[in-house]
């Protein structure tokens, strides 16, 4: 990158986050749990905005030309490598059977599956579970801290924004020699999850009358639910008539759309 064009890239960023903060400053808003709001709205509609004129486009383009059944591996083949981070966190977080159920996944679908294309475990009866490092940290009793929307990752909070970046270390492919293929395997990820969505984020701006709100609460519902493995704590819902540690039925929707 020349002197000129480091100094646009700059410039540029530096207007960018000049708009944030004038959006965070120029609001008041009374969601405990989201200080921020001004800010992440601001983020937020930089995300909408990057997904409707470029990732959605893509995604659209990649679900007409990909057939169903390549599109079913690519997604399985991620699937695949993240059972090494579920059955990982698993264990840090003492679920140690289910650990050992999530790596028996892996191999499974590694090896009979042929590298993951194939989810044979699945077929046989290996449930698959959704853990991640901000949900350990959950369990460890760390608190979410403030809601955040992070650029192009989306909902989070800064709990979840340190597990994400624990995740990301521990996600196998960062560590690829060839930075031609790692980056290659890294946006076939993101558009064939983007895609997997496409659905689900029409529902969402059809349906919701403030899409921002509406992803928040199902972010904060939804990760609640999953570090409490749906047993949530009757605290945690004070206007409800569930005994303590009653188990929530069904799992909040995951906000959309997310790339992680």
């Amino acid at each position: 990158m020349n002197r000129i064009s480091a100094m646009a890239l700059r410039a540029g960023l530096g207007i960018f986050v000049s708009l944030l903060v004038g959006c965070a400053t120029n609001a008041t808003y009374d969601d405990p749990r989201d200080p921020f709001e001004g800010f992440n709205r601001a983020v937020y509609k930089f995300n909408d905005a990057a997904d409707r004129y470029v990732m959605k486009p893509i995604a659209e383009g990649y679900d007409k030309v990909v057939p169903t059944p390549v599109d079913k591996s690519i997604t399985n083949f991620f699937s695949n490598i993240e059972d090494l981070i579920i059955t990982v966190n698993a264990i840090f977080q003492g679920k140690f059977h289910q650990g050992l159920t999530d790596f028996a996944r892996f191999l499974a679908n590694t090896t009979v599956g042929v590298g993951g294309l194939f989810d044979v475990a699945t077929s046989g009866g290996m449930v698959k579970h959704n853990e991640d490092f901000g949900q350990t940290l959950g369990v460890w009793g760390f608190n979410t801290g403030p809601y955040l929307v992070l650029p192009l990752l989306g909902p989070s909070d800064v709990r979840d924004g340190i597990g994400l970046g624990i995740d990301a270390l521990t996600w196998p492919i960062t560590y690829l020699g060839n930075t031609g293929i790692k980056s290659g395997l890294t946006g076939v990820r993101a558009v064939d999850a983007r895609a997997d969505l496409l659905e689900a984020t029409d529902i969402l701006k059809e349906a919701a009358l403030d899409p921002y709100v509406y992803t928040r609460e199902a972010f904060l519902q939804r990760r609640k639910f999953l570090v409490h493995d749906g047993k949530v704590p009757r605290e945690e819902f004070p206007e409800e008539e569930f005994d303590e540690e009653e188990e929530v039925p069904g799992e909040p929707p995951s906000p959309v759309p997310t790339y992680r």
